[in-house]
């Protein structure tokens, strides 16, 4: 199997963007720089001729760059750049064979205050040709609008023009079919104003969906049809009804998830008449997650739902067959089909596991030849990674509470320090793979333990339990009794155990403290919330009525369960971490609990990160993210120098 890795890897060397060879693992520093660099990859594409791909790699600091790569050379090219102050490129797609389109999105400071902004571009295959898709053909970052439109379809890929709902200058928007090389547009006729609209992949727009009241409504017409019919709603305070997730317009079908048994079920709607529906898949005891699409019509091809693994059902027999041979070509590894030529002879498939961060295959379907295009994270590439596992424990009033373990490779998995890493969200759950900070802590040592808490999604409405902001006490339980697992079964040392989060994870690992302070004897918390009061405050705005009941909490309940105010009943060490352009979290929400902390005469540190967002996209920050966490551990577990 050919890897062209070397000549991508020489070029992105000189732009000085690269770290050097991959770490020895014993070197703290060069450890905290392989896992703290952001991925090679961050997107990928493969052109409708299928002899090009188009990725998004990092370039300097916290800049990202359009990469190209012939698949019949290797050669591969940056053909955009952006520095990352404030946009980034996020996604490129191919509008033909030669010329691609590109998001980007960022955070920008207006009149004092974090704000998103995103534009659209588009560039030719060898970097000439670069053109903003704002009707005003200037990307103007301070308008009066943060958006300049989003791509629906993309189209043939025959003659570069893609579907697009489209800001003009007088700030409406228009769906058009627009030329990336001119960026001239034809308005498509007939389509309700504003909401939200999904196509059949062929340029077609057969839904639209619009806020109305308290609820999404739905409506479809026909292939020939130019009426709009009531398909369906979805009510976001009782969680009832269908959200649509794809057309396929070869089938002529709308797929949607909709509730059965408490669980999301997956269903599909005909689109030539009178909408009847046909459940296609529900599970027992997990939600569908979603439909697999492929290709550029956007073909529906199966289903996914996650157990303790994600498990991809085929409903196309050819992929059916095609992953189960690849399957034996890269065994231990969970396959998923990327992206396809307009053909679909071409197929870029992906290959991961817990212990693989991913590598990139084009696979040709005539030739059965499957060559290995890129990886992900060549920083790894050579490191000995952990296993990560599914277990579950006995939360303590008897439900079971699903996990995942990862302990150090080659360890005991006896007496270790330890850290439980709830997750971010909290309207998501973890899934099994590669998880770059539990793999850091993992090489440093630390036993990691993720448990998906109640209001974690993914298990059922039973086990969401409302949400773990309004349910908080039943999810902070459950983070506190993961930690008491790992103690009784004999994993964590009890005078080493910490507690890691970011997000609504930092939110999880400060308010433990709060009802267990003599649990962890560490704390780091990334971007947290601090205050479920100040976001009920912040977000009446935002919701209406019941929608804000159900994600928020009483006054009462929101003061206890806010660990800003509670700051006197902290015993371990606190470390915090923010970006000052958080549009999720408000930076003031650290330095609040800083500041509470240390009124309190506790320990605690606040290091704060200018111009980036909540997720810190930067590998010199993520590795200073990582360094100072190791080092804070060290110091506050009472570990040996490493």
């Amino acid at each position: 199997m050919r890897t062209r890795w070397n000549i991508g890897l020489a070029c992105l060397v000189v732009s000085g963007t690269v770290q050097a060879a991959p770490p020895d693992g014993r070197d703290r520093i060069k450890t905290a720089e392989a896992f703290g660099a952001r991925p090679w990859v961050e997107d990928v594409s493969l052109s409708p001729d299928g002899r090009r791909l188009a990725f998004v790699a990092p370039s300097a600091a916290r800049g990202s760059a359009a990469m190209v790569e012939d698949l019949s050379t290797g050669v591969t090219k940056a053909v955009a750049y952006s520095d990352g102050n404030p946009l980034r490129i996020a996604s490129c797609g191919w509008a033909s064979s030669d010329r691609i389109a590109c998001y980007l999105s960022g955070v920008a400071s207006v009149d004092g205050r974090p704000h998103d902004f995103s534009r659209v571009v588009a560039v030719n295959a060898d970097g000439t040709g670069l053109l903003g898709m704002e009707k005003t053909g200037s990307a103007r970052l301070f308008g009066l609008w943060a958006s300049d439109g989003s791509i629906l379809d993309w189209l043939s890929g025959a003659d570069g023009k893609i579907l697009m709902a489209r800001r003009h200058s007088d700030g409406s928007l228009r769906i058009e079919r627009v030329d990336t090389r001119t960026g001239d547009g034809e308005v498509i006729k007939s389509l309700p104003d504003g909401g939200g609209y999904y196509t059949d992949g062929y340029g077609n727009v057969r839904i639209f969906a619009k806020f109305e009241g308290d609820r999404f409504v739905y409506r479809y017409r026909t292939k020939s049809g130019s009426d709009w019919q009531l398909l369906g709603q979805y009510d976001p305070v009782s969680d009832a009804g269908l959200r649509i997730v794809t057309v396929d317009g070869e089938k002529d079908l709308a797929y949607a998830l909709q509730k059965l048994n408490g669980r999301d079920a997956l269903y599909s709607f005909s689109l030539s008449g009178t909408p009847k529906s046909e459940l296609i898949y529900a599970d027992p005891q997990v939600d569908v997650a979603g439909a697999e699409t492929i290709g550029r019509h956007n073909r529906t091809i199966g289903y996914y739902y996650v157990t303790d693994r994600t498990q991809t059902v085929y409903l196309d027999t050819r992929y059916r067959a095609l992953a189960a041979s690849l399957s034996k070509a890269l065994p231990n590894r969970e396959i998923s089909f990327q992206a396809a030529s307009a053909d679909e002879k071409r197929l870029l498939v992906m290959a991961s596991s817990d212990v693989d961060p991913g590598h990139y295959y084009l696979f040709d379907t005539v030739t059965r030849q499957l060559t290995e295009a890129l990886m992900a994270r060549p920083q790894l590439e050579g490191m000995r990674l952990a296993e990560q596992r599914g277990i579950s424990f006995r939360g303590s009033d008897g439900t079971m509470i699903p996990a995942y373990l990862t302990l150090p490779a080659g360890s005991g998995g006896h007496g270790l320090p330890a850290i439980v890493m709830p997750h971010g969200g909290p309207w998501t759950r973890d899934v099994w793979g590669f998880d770059w900070l539990a793999q850091y802590f993992a090489a440093r040592g630390y036993a990691v333990l993720q448990p998906q808490f109640r209001g974690s999604t993914g298990y059922g409405d039973a086990f969401e339990n409302g949400n773990a902001i309004k349910s908080w006490r039943t999810a902070i339980s459950d983070v506190v009794d993961s930690g008491h697992w790992l103690i009784k079964e004999g994993i964590a040392d009890p005078a080493k155990l910490a507690i890691f989060g970011w997000s609504y994870g930092g939110y999880a690992a400060l308010q433990a403290n709060v009802i267990a302070p003599d649990l962890f004897r560490a704390t780091v918390a990334v971007a947290p919330v601090t205050d479920l009061q100040a976001i009920r405050t912040l977000n009446k705005s935002r919701l209406a009525g019941a929608m804000f009941d159900k994600v928020t909490v009483k006054f009462a309940d929101a003061v206890a369960g806010s660990p800003v105010r509670h700051a006197a009943d902290f015993k371990a060490p606190v470390l915090l971490f923010h970006g000052d352009r958080d549009t999720n979290v408000d930076i003031t929400d650290s330095r609040r609990m800083d500041a509470a902390l240390r009124a309190a005469g506790k320990q605690s540190r606040l290091i704060t990160y200018p111009m980036l967002d909540h997720q810190l996209r930067d590998s010199a920050t993520r590795t200073d993210l990582l360094t100072q966490t190791d080092e804070f551990l060290t110091k506050a577990l009472a570990l040996p120098a490493r």
